[in-house]
């Protein structure tokens, strides 16, 4: 059985791949799946904008996510941001 910390790491590693490729797989399933009868080419460049440009963009901020500084940086952000909107 392989430790907990062995686990956590195998984790952290394997889930922000995961993450990348379900994003692409996603918006290509839509793209491809999607019916004749809601076709239209606002919704086809919106779906070519989620393919093309959202998974470079968030790609270095997926796999970045392993930096626990960063992660206590976003926390702190989204903390802050939550507790505005409740306000």
């Amino acid at each position: 059985m392989p430790s907990e910390q062995g686990l956590h790491k195998a984790f952290s590693t394997c889930l922000p791949h995961l993450a990348v490729l379900s994003l692409f797989v996603s918006t290509v399933l839509f793209a491809y799946l999607k019916p004749f009868s809601i076709s239209s080419p606002s919704l086809d460049l919106v779906v070519s904008f989620l393919y093309s440009v959202v998974p470079p963009t968030v790609n270095p901020l997926i796999y970045s996510m392993r930096n626990q500084e960063l992660k206590d940086a976003l926390g702190k952000l989204m903390t802050k941001w939550i507790l505005k909107a409740m306000n």
